[in-house]
Order: C-alpha cells, then structure tokens, then sequence
C-alpha cells in the first residue's frame, strides 16, 4: 500500500471538541504541564499507521458487513512494555495467521486480520482504586498510564509513558509489517504449522477438516497456483480509544484529502463503559475517518444503537462502523435478536462482530479470574444462531488470545482445571486464549462458518 503524506505538525485537536463531553476513565495526572509536554512530543512525532491502510481496511470491514469478508481480531488483553519482544511479537502473529488460515477456508472468503496489538496498553477499571492486605492504591491502568508493581511510586499516572507506548508500538508495527511482507506468512508454511496441531491427540477430531484442508492445497498446487503471490498479507493494528490524551495528540490530517485520521492505528473501539452517544470518547471517533468499533454489553437498548449510529455513521457509509457484541454466554440469545433487528430496520450498514470473552469472566475458588473455554464457545454459537435465524452477517470475532502455553482460561482440548491455573497465569489484567486454544476455537468456529 501507498501510503498518503500526513500533516504531522499543525494539527487540528480533533474534528469534535471532546473535551467538552463527560470522559470516564481517565487517569487523574498529578502534573499537568508534564502532560502537555508529552502531548506536544506526541503531536510532533511521524503517523504509526498511514491513511490508506485506513482506507483499505474501512473497504474490507465493508465487505464483511455483506458477508464477503470475515474478521478476525485478536491479541492481548493488555499489552505490556516487558512483554513487547519479538518473540512475543512472532508468537501472537503466528497464532492469528494460523486462526485466519483455518476460518478462510470454512468461510470460503478472506479473512481480515487485525490484531490486538501495537497500542492496546490501556484499560478500563471498575474501580479506580485496588486494596491489598488494608492498603489502598491507584489501580494499575495499563502500562501506557502506570506500573503494575503495587507501590505508591508505580501506580502514580505517567504522562511520559505514552511516548513511551508509543515508540514501542511503532517497533511492535515494523515487525509485524517485516513478518507479513517478507514471507513469514506464506500459506504453505501456515498450513503446516496448523498440521502440527492437529497431530496432537487432544484435537484429533479436527483432523478430518485439517485433511480437506491439505487436499485444497495440493489442488492449488498441481493448478499451477501461484503460492508466491500468497506470500503478504495485508495485517492490521486496533485499540481501545480509551486514553483520550493519547488518541488527540495522535490524530493527523492527510493532505491530500483533509481529512483527519487517528494515526495511533488503523481501527479504533470504544469500551462498553465509554459508549455513551454523548462522551467524550465518541466524540472524539466522531471527527476521524478510521472505522471505528463499539463495545456493545446486554443492558444496551435499540435506541442506544441508533444513537450511536446518528453520531458516528450518521451518513451510512460502509465499513466505518462495527458494533461488537459482548453479551455473555447466557444473555446473547435474549438480547441481541432486539438489537439486530433494530439496527436491520435503521438501515444503515454495520458489521456485528462477537467478543465472546467479556461477558464471561468468573473466579474460580482458588482465586483466579479466568473463563471457560465452553463458555466462551456458547456465546460464540449464540452469535451465529441469533444472526441465522435473523438471515442477517455474522461479521468476525473478537478475542483476547496469545501465542504462548499459558494456563488462564479453564478447559478446552487439554482440559486446563483450576489447580493448572497457576501453572503458567501471566496475563496483567484479563485472562487470554493460549495457542491451543485459539487454534481449537478457529477451527470450532471454522465449521460453524460452513452451515
């Protein structure tokens, strides 16, 4: 892709004064010229992502709103700046290509592949402070605000960690741009690798898909395919908009079309706790021409979807808007049909993706917060019935994985119980799919994509 020149010094705040609506979240800075000095460094730093990848990925979202494409985004729950290595980076990558390669051929279209990576270094709280043995502290806001350590010291808001985080997101972007351009991606070896894991006995039932799989490859090749057209993919990076600082001093205006962009990634989301049509953090994805993303829980309402939809696709365009829904496992069924429904009678172009993950956190006797693996596929199973009877897209999912063996969700192929929790529970804030899992999930999701 080309990308467009950005205007990166006399910037616009924002197409929206956000700073005028009611923002939730926000880390209380004790130094406010501190703030604004690493706003300013910010603002004076060249784009992470350029406008036409962002056109590009808007066209592709569109495209899944019809049911042409199918998205998948995944990565980290929280990214932190100890774990953003190259092989945690290779890893999280493999996971994905490995995921999109299976879903690409039980849906029989392309796969868009967003991950979850290169800014997802903030997160919402639900309360603004934490309580260990009777001391009370700030609570840890992600390593774009604060430390995870439980001093005094390291839970303090500080500003200087967004250039940070940002500097750390455009190494994150030029290796994966590196990996998926240079070959890393190559179907053939893709495939191989999503045979290895079918040749553990713990996933031996997948092993008939894995077949039909290899066979289409060597129809491919004996075709005359050219696999070394195959070798790039296209590989794009999301957050949550949550730090709201952060989002303004990234957004550019490109000078070909004057339009502005926030250059922090290619697609943005708002929580479910920042979703109001009226608060800042739509307010602000009011005035950029990136698709966006809405987190969408089980006390949403018709009316706030189209609300939602009047502030930040009022025009209808395709591809700008995605509402992803994060019901639990045991509301989807009761509550989305409304919601579809609404949006299908609005008229207005969306594409519904599913986080199925969200709505079903626990805490297992031992201590833990953690999800089970069933749990997690029944939501995803509540998705596609409720967009089947409808006849209306299931769009993509959206799910918190890494590429490592970590034990934080329960169940799934290898049957992680409660005593493996603390095997290997690395995760900072949300518990994650490890590499089996996700796997297993792809190919269950895989076969729901062939109904």
């Amino acid at each position: 892709m080309m990308p467009l020149v950005m205007n990166e010094l006399d910037v616009p705040r924002t197409a929206a004064s956000w700073r005028e609506h009611p923002a939730a979240q926000q880390p209380p800075y004790p130094d406010a010229e501190a703030l604004a000095a690493a706003a300013a460094d910010l603002r004076s730093r060249p784009p992470l992502v350029f406008a036409g990848e962002v056109d590009s990925l808007r066209e592709k979202m569109a495209a899944a709103s019809r049911g042409h494409a199918f998205v998948l985004m995944g990565g980290d729950c929280a990214e932190s700046f100890h774990d953003n290595t190259a092989n945690n980076i290779r890893l999280k990558l493999q996971t994905i290509l490995q995921m999109a390669a299976v879903l690409t051929y039980g849906a029989s279209t392309p796969v868009i592949k967003i991950g979850r990576m290169a800014g997802q270094y903030a997160k919402p709280r639900s309360a603004d402070t934490e309580t260990r043995d009777g001391v009370t502290l700030p609570s840890y806001r992600g390593d774009c605000v604060n430390d995870h350590a439980f001093t005094s010291a390291a839970r303090v808001p500080d500003p200087q960690r967004m250039v940070e985080a940002y500097l750390r997101a455009g190494t994150t972007l030029n290796l994966i741009r590196a990996f998926t351009m240079g070959g890393y991606a190559d179907l053939r070896e893709v495939h191989s690798w999503n045979r290895g894991f079918t040749d553990n006995p713990a996933y031996k039932r997948f092993e008939s898909f894995a077949e039909e799989i290899d066979r289409a490859m060597r129809f491919m090749e004996a075709a005359g395919v050219d696999f070394d057209a195959l070798r790039q993919v296209d590989f794009y990076a999301a957050h949550e908009a949550l730090l709201l600082e952060y989002e303004d001093a990234m957004i550019r205006e490109d000078s070909r079309s004057g339009r502005l962009y926030d250059t922090s990634a290619h697609l943005l989301w708002v929580g479910e706790r920042t979703r109001g049509p009226r608060d800042a953090h739509v307010a602000l994805l009011e005035g950029v021409h990136n698709p966006v993303g809405v987190k969408v829980g089980p006390t949403t309402t018709p009316q706030d979807l189209i609300d939602l939809i009047d502030h930040l696709n009022p025009q209808g365009d395709p591809g700008r808007l995605t509402f992803i829904t994060r019901m639990g496992a045991a509301r989807i069924r009761e509550v989305l049909p409304a919601l579809v429904e609404a949006v299908r009678e609005d008229g207005r172009p969306v594409t519904w993706v599913t986080d199925p993950m969200h709505g079903n956190t626990i805490t297992s006797d031992n201590g833990y917060k953690t999800r089970r693996f069933d749990t997690i596929m029944d939501e995803l199973r509540g998705f596609f019935e409720v967009h089947r009877e409808l006849g209306t897209v299931p769009g993509g999912i959206h799910v918190e994985l890494t590429g490592d063996d970590v034990t934080e969700v329960l169940g799934g192929g290898e049957h992680i119980d409660e005593c493996r929790l603390a095997e290997r529970y690395e995760t900072l804030v949300d518990p994650r799919l490890n590499h089996q899992q996700s796997l297993e999930m792809a190919f269950e999701v895989a076969e729901m994509l062939r109904q």
